[in-house]
């Protein structure tokens, strides 16, 4: 494909996102290019770099294209982006429009006009909302800030980032050093992750499920972040384990490893989907302990089996805002409202958890989010209503699952990409008094 084709299908791609603003940006993507088989691994990769800049920075382009009297379209960001992140000289923008059989058709005046009027200029002016500037949607600046404080800008800028692939070797079929040497010799170079006994970490855009180590079982995708809140379990071989908000079943394998399929894993999901979906993860991992269940209104599943776990993890379904260096088109379509919703799911699942630990019974809440009103929000109010309950420090939860130094000093785990590399991440562990 020429540039100017390839400049072409980043703004059609675009376009289909924007199409369908509730659905997952990577999910259109994947659609987008399974039915675009013509364009090539290398194409595609151009594509999608041209694409993830420009929903990265939407924000602050839609302030930039709005301050010269121009309607945010998925044309103009990119555009915009070509000339205020990619830093592209006009020339070199008009040679993406000359081609006039494969190309996104010739500039008008008008675009030409926004365009000299932003040539040169820079992505972060003085004058801009805080907001605008941090790349922050405004309904959650005050909690990011609460979060980071002075560190708030540098905590940003590693958020405006791509994040690196992180995969996570399952320790029940090799170690991570036969996996990381499995991943060479296809091609993929990897490190061991800082944090995580079982991580390794790639360059981002790695096919690794192609390769014969994926396929395998050898390795899973995980984000180290997330690894870490499955480690924070501490679960061991021969207990009873419920992964309340299990999904796909990404920390339910890492759980069954650490067990070394022993004991039982409980999988629950209020979503059919989800769990189907774990089943193939499963089987291919050797994850032979794990119960799937599927929970519904009415469900006796919780209280058949009150008291019965020796340790329960709740992976909240939460905004997400620690991810959005992954998703970014997430930070675009959550809302104030989105985070009123979930923290009340979160009260509701937290309260169904406490009741089946078993005394001494260990309850790891985590989240994907950086607001305190989604992580120690929620910890107090769940202490304030279960006097059974106490808060377990950081670096004592952290000694029970690892030999190494815990990855911070505050009360609970709490990660973000310019502190630690990972997505962002939360998650604090309480314990039922025996």
């Amino acid at each position: 494909m020429t540039p100017s084709a390839r400049f072409a299908a980043a703004i059609a791609l675009l376009e289909a996102i924007a199409g369908t603003p509730r659905r997952p940006a990577d999910a259109t993507a994947t659609e987008f290019f399974r039915s675009r088989r013509y364009i090539g691994g290398g194409d595609r990769r151009v594509v999608s770099e041209t694409v993830w800049t420009t929903i990265r920075h939407t924000l602050r382009l839609d302030w930039h294209l709005a301050r010269h009297g121009a309607t945010p379209s998925p044309r103009l960001r990119a555009i915009a982006a070509a000339l205020l992140v990619e830093r592209l000289t006009l020339p070199a923008l008009g040679a993406l429009f000359s081609d006039m059989r494969y190309g996104p058709g010739p500039l008008t005046q008008a675009e030409q006009a926004l365009a000299r009027a932003l040539a040169g200029r820079a992505l972060v002016t003085p004058g801009m909302p805080e907001h605008i500037a941090l790349n922050l949607p405004e309904w959650c600046l005050s909690g990011f800030r609460a979060r980071f404080g002075e560190a708030l800008p540098q905590a940003m800028a590693a958020m405006d980032e791509p994040a690196p692939l992180d995969l996570r070797a399952n320790l029940l079929k090799t170690t991570r050093d036969a996996a990381r040497a499995a991943l060479a010799a296809e091609g993929i170079a990897t490190e061991p992750t800082p944090f995580s006994p079982w991580g390794l970490r790639a360059a981002p855009r790695q096919n690794v499920t192609a390769t014969g180590a994926f396929r395998d079982g050898l390795v899973e995708i995980q984000d180290e972040g997330s690894q870490l809140i499955a480690l924070l379990t501490a679960a061991r071989p021969g207990e009873r384990v419920a992964d309340l908000c299990a999904g796909a079943a990404g920390k339910t394998l890492a759980l069954a490893a650490m067990m070394g399929n022993r004991g039982r894993i409980s999988a629950c999901d209020v979503s059919a989907t989800r769990l189907e979906a774990a089943t193939k993860r499963l089987r291919r991992a050797g994850a032979d302990n794990v119960d799937r269940h599927l929970l519904s209104r009415g469900d006796r599943w919780a209280k058949r089996r009150a008291g019965a776990f020796d340790a329960v993890l709740v992976d909240a379904p939460c905004t997400g805002s620690g991810t959005w260096r992954r998703n970014p088109d997430a930070r675009l379509t959550t809302t104030a409202k989105d985070l009123a919703e979930v923290s009340e799911k979160q009260s509701v699942i937290l309260d169904a958890a406490v009741s089946l630990l078993r005394p001494g019974g260990r309850l790891v809440y985590a989240t994907c989010s950086l607001l305190p009103e989604e992580n120690e929000v929620q910890v107090e109010g769940v202490l304030s209503r279960h006097a059974s309950l106490r808060p377990v420090p950081l670096a004592e939860a952290w000694a029970r699952a690892a030999k190494t130094a815990p990855p911070g000093h505050g009360p609970h785990l709490a990660l973000a990409p310019h502190s630690h590399g990972t997505d962002g991440f939360f998650a604090a562990v309480l314990e039922r008094r025996g």
